[in-house]
């Protein structure tokens, strides 16, 4: 049976940092795991599995969460002018 092959070691660092913008935008708005869940019609599991990074959210996901927080999906992805990690293809 074929596998996936590994991915980069810059994905797992990226994926936190995903974790940790949506965390930081829910508290900056002073909302809960709840209120994202209720918002999203996500379960709330999965909503602190995306701040934990344990799982991996698809567009729709992402899309949902970003839309709850008032932001968009690619401030959650922003890691900054010192990402650097070749995700775009413009990594130095």
């Amino acid at each position: 049976m074929p596998t996936d092959p590994p991915l980069p070691d810059w994905v797992d660092p990226r994926r936190q940092a995903l974790g940790r913008h949506i965390a930081r935008q829910r508290y900056a708005r002073g909302l809960t795991v709840d209120d994202i869940a209720e918002a999203t019609g996500l379960n709330r599991k999965t909503v602190m599995h995306l701040e934990h990074a344990t799982t991996v959210p698809n567009l729709i996901t992402l899309l949902l969460v970003a839309d709850a927080l008032g932001v968009t999906v690619s401030a959650l992805l922003d890691d900054g002018p010192a990402a650097g990690t070749g995700a775009t293809g413009g990594g130095t």
